[in-house]
C-alpha cells in the first residue's frame, strides 16, 4: 500500500520523484561520510543518532540543492554504492589530519615508558595507550573549538560539484589523488614526531645523562631509575608546554582548513 502511494505521488508530482531520487543519493553518500569522518564518527555517538544527523541533514541539503531528474538507465543501487564511496572518502581524507595529534600522543606514551599501562577503551574496544587518548581527546576539542565540523559540511556540499549526486565515476584527481593521500598520511608520522619532539629529546638528555652515571657509578642501578624519571619528567615537560601543544595542534588545524 505504501509503495503505491509513493508510485503515485511520483507520477502525479514530478517534484516528488525528483526529491526521492536526490534524497536517497544524498543519505547514501551522508551515511558514508558520518561513519568515517572526524567527531561525527565517534564511537561515544549510538548508531541511532548518527543515522538520525544524517536524515536531517540530508533534508537539509535537498531542499536548496535544486537537484534534477536522474538520467535515464542510471541504477539505483549503483548509484547509492558510488556515493558511499565518496562520502567515505571525503570522511576518511578528515580522519587522517585528526588522528596526527593521537600519533603524537602514542610516541609520548611509548617514550615516557608507559607501553605497558594500557588500558581498554570502552568505545572502540581495543587497547589504547593513555597519552595516545588523552591527545586524541584534546585534538577533537581543539578541532570542534575552531570550527572544523563546518569545515566538514561545507567540505560534503562541495562533494557535489566535484561528483554529482548520479555521477557513475568518482574522480579521484579532483577529489583525493594519490599524491595528496600520501601526503596526508605520511603527516600522521611526521607531524606526530613534532608534536612528541619536546618529550623526546629530554628523555633522550636523560638517558645520556644515566648512561654517564653508569659508566662512572656502576653499582648504581640506572636502568630501574629510568623506570622512575621517564614518567615524571614527561608529565612535568608535558604540563609545562601545554599552551604550545595547543597553538601547535590549532596552527596544524588551520594550515588544512584551506582543503575542506
Amino acid at each position: 500500500m505504501g509503495l503505491a502511494v509513493v508510485d503515485a505521488l511520483s507520477t502525479y508530482l514530478p517534484e516528488v520523484n525528483v526529491a526521492l531520487g536526490a534524497g536517497i543519493a544524498i543519505f547514501a553518500r551522508m551515511t558514508g561520510f558520518v561513519r568515517y569522518a572526524p567527531v561525527l564518527s565517534r564511537s561515544e555517538i549510538p548508531n541511532m543518532v548518527k543515522l538520525s544527523i544524517a536524515l536531517l541533514l540530508t533534508i537539509i541539503f535537498s531542499t536548496f540543492m535544486h537537484p534534477s531528474l536522474p538520467p535515464h538507465g542510471v541504477s539505483l543501487i549503483f548509484c547509492i554504492i558510488v556515493n558511499y564511496v565518496c562520502g567515505a572518502l571525503i570522511g576518511f581524507v578528515a580522519n587522517c589530519i585528526v588522528q596526527v595529534v593521537a600519533a603524537g600522543g602514542d610516541i609520548i606514551n611509548m617514550q615516557m615508558g608507559l607501553s605497558s599501562a594500557m588500558v581498554l577503551d570502552p568505545t572502540s574496544k581495543s587497547q589504547v595507550s593513555i597519552m595516545g587518548k588523552l591527545f586524541a581527546l584534546m585534538g577533537i576539542l581543539i578541532f570542534i573549538d575552531i570550527g572544523g565540523v563546518y569545515w566538514l559540511i561545507e567540505a560534503f556540499l562541495r562533494s557535489f560539484e566535484v561528483f554529482p549526486m548520479y555521477g557513475s565515476a568518482i574522480p579521484l584527481e579532483k577529489l583525493a589523488s594519490i599524491q595528496h593521500l600520501s601526503e596526508l598520511t605520511g603527516n600522521i608520522l611526521f607531524f606526530g614526531l613534532q608534536i612528541a619532539s619536546p618529550v623526546l629529546l629530554a628523555t633522550l638528555a636523560q638517558d645520556i645523562i644515566l648512561g654517564l652515571i653508569s659508566k662512572t657509578a656502576p653499582q648504581v642501578n640506572v636502568f630501574q631509575l629510568s623506570f622512575l624519571f621517564k614518567p615524571v619528567l614527561g608529565a612535568a615537560i608535558i604540563y609545562f608546554i601545554l599552551p604550545i601543544f595547543f597553538n601547535t595542534i590549532k596552527e596544524y588545524f588551520l594550515s588544512f582548513a584551506t582543503i575542506f
